[in-house]
């Protein structure tokens, strides 16, 4: 599980981790670039406020002399030499000596110029002990805290994390639940996960069973259903040997064998439904044309008294390799739509080298039709007394399995042609 929740959730706290981090830090270069300058001359400016309205009240006022400010006044004649060189020749306002290392206020009034120096060095060696030092252990605390967390909600999630390896081997086909099985589970999982894993286990248990049922019934259903149809196929090829035998028996027998093998195939298709999509029909070489010739006829007899000309053209004779019953039931299918949604014109069917193609000149169908007509239970139209609308269903699931392809093609009022396509 490369991309499992342990793995999220560490990608989650590293996130969160460095971006808080980041801010941090960066909050801190802000502060100290962007506002230390406006800062240090908000500083100097009220100092130097202050120091005016003190020598107003006395003469003697104090010039500032601490850690990171300086003071120096020059009286009204007095020469520059009692200044210190790198004040002297300064004009009036703010200026930055020694690289931004000093920061100097020169004001003037009538009694005096006063040069306040402003020592930028030592505020950013205080600004480190008392600014960024706190910065980067509240960093350290945040990981540690991090680091805690990440472990804490790691132990939390460990139970699920050891459900989901073991979900993830199971064999869809054949799980192997026992490891889930209440008795087995380690003692360190928690209540809760306890009850996810029973739950996993009883619908392991279920799903097994269910599918043994399916492929029970599936070979049941294949046996039993084979050997009365087997029984009525031999009967009727007996019951045709008697020479004594009326044209209108005769007809009924042939029908009740070609019945008998219509439903043959429709078991076939069916099983080849029910069976696991992994598992390929059973293939062999037939005639294409055959198998459509015979769904032909057959929808002869569906047509009845309707003004409908069916016709069958075989431009080509391709031989398939595939389930020859499976074609039957799709054609005939098809042919039954055909059959059902045409009332007067004609249905042609043509053979061709890669597909088979049935076209009618019936109702039609809108494009929102078309897009739901492969659906189960769906019909064009509702107040038609014929099928339940499975038919093109059953058409599109028996063709997908077969590696065949369906298009279709329809317009109201102007027909409908399906098209079966053997080389996608």
């Amino acid at each position: 599980m490369p991309h499992g929740l342990p793995r999220k959730i560490r990608i989650v706290f590293i996130l969160q981790l460095t971006i808080v981090s980041v801010a941090i830090l960066l909050s801190y270069y802000i502060a100290l670039s962007v506002f230390g300058d406006s800062v240090v001359r908000a500083t100097l400016r009220k100092e130097a406020d202050y120091y005016w309205t003190t020598r107003e009240a006395s003469p003697d006022a104090r010039l500032p002399n601490v850690y990171n400010l300086r003071g120096y006044f020059l009286a009204p004649g007095e020469p520059l030499s009692v200044l210190p060189k790198e004040l002297r020749g300064l004009s009036l306002g703010f200026h930055s000596l020694d690289d931004g290392a000093q920061a100097v206020l020169v004001e003037r009034r009538e009694t005096g110029t006063l040069y306040l120096i402003f020592m930028a060095r030592q505020a950013i060696n205080a600004g480190f002990w008392y600014g960024f030092l706190p910065a980067i252990l509240a960093v350290l605390l945040i990981c540690l805290v991090t680091w805690q967390a990440y472990r804490f909600s790691k132990r939390l999630i460990a139970p699920v994390t050891w459900l989901a390896r073991r979900v993830s081997r199971w064999d869809p086909r054949n799980p192997d639940v026992s490891e889930l099985a209440p008795d087995k589970l380690p003692a360190s999982i928690q209540e809760e996960a306890k009850q996810l894993a029973n739950a996993l286990y009883i619908l392991a248990v279920r799903m097994t069973a269910q599918l043994a049922r399916e492929q029970n019934f599936t070979r049941d259903a294949s046996h039993e259903l084979r050997t009365p149809l087997t029984v009525i196929r031999v009967a009727s090829d007996m019951g045709l040997t008697d020479p004594d035998l009326t044209p209108r028996l005769e007809r009924a027998l042939r029908r009740i064998q070609r019945a008998g093998r219509d439903m043959e195939a429709v078991i076939d298709a069916f099983l080849i439904l029910a069976r696991e999509s992994g598992i390929e029909p059973q293939r062999e070489w037939f005639d294409v044309c055959e198998v459509v010739e015979y769904e032909v006829d057959n929808a002869r007899h569906l047509l009845g008294d309707k003004p409908i000309m069916l016709s069958l053209e075989c431009a080509a004779h391709p031989t398939l390799h595939g389930s020859p019953r499976a074609l039957h039931v799709v054609v005939s299918n098809l042919l039954r739509n055909a059959c059902n949604y045409t009332d007067q014109g004609q249905i042609k069917v043509f053979v061709e080298e890669d597909r088979v193609r049935v076209q009618d000149s019936g109702i039609g169908m809108s494009a929102e039709t078309v897009a739901q007509v492969f659906e189960p239970f769906f019909r064009a139209e509702q107040d038609r007394g014929q099928g339940v609308g499975l038919g093109l269903s059953i058409v599109r699931r028996l063709s997908d399995r077969c590696g065949w392809t369906v298009e279709l093609e329809s317009a109201p009022g102007e027909g409908t042609t399906v098209s079966l396509c053997f080389v996608a």
